[in-house]
């Protein structure tokens, strides 16, 4: 009788314990176009790292959207994707598949100490 192949690393089980993952954290970061995404949080229930959540774009933020993303920000509530924990991502890209409005990429993360240097 032939050896069944392993399924250890393959299906839903890789997806929730980030076994494609394929960089350290913090090295590609997720980036949301805040003129498509309509914060339906399926990037949330994908990313195995916890990097996202769903809360309301702030009215200082809604100025610089296009109409188009004025009109779906505004019938969906304001409800967007954030990453408040874009350190720990590992670029799997589970949310980029995941995204209904392909809103998100990956991007190369800005070092800590240029981000300190722009704020200032």
């Amino acid at each position: 009788m032939a050896a069944r192949p392993s399924k250890a690393g393959s299906g839903i089980s890789a997806l929730l314990t980030g076994d494609t993952c394929r960089q350290p954290p913090g090295r590609l970061v997720p980036a949301i176009d805040r003129n498509r995404c309509e914060g339906k949080g399926d990037c949330l229930a994908v990313c195995p790292y916890g990097v996202f959540e769903i809360g309301i774009l702030p009215r200082e933020d809604r100025a610089g959207l296009s109409l188009v993303g004025k009109l779906k920000g505004f019938g969906h509530g304001w409800r967007q994707a954030f990453t408040p924990q874009a350190d720990a991502c590992r670029a799997c890209g589970h949310c980029v598949t995941a995204c209904p409005e392909r809103a998100i990429t990956l991007v190369r993360a800005v070092p800590r100490d240029t981000r300190a240097h722009d704020q200032t």
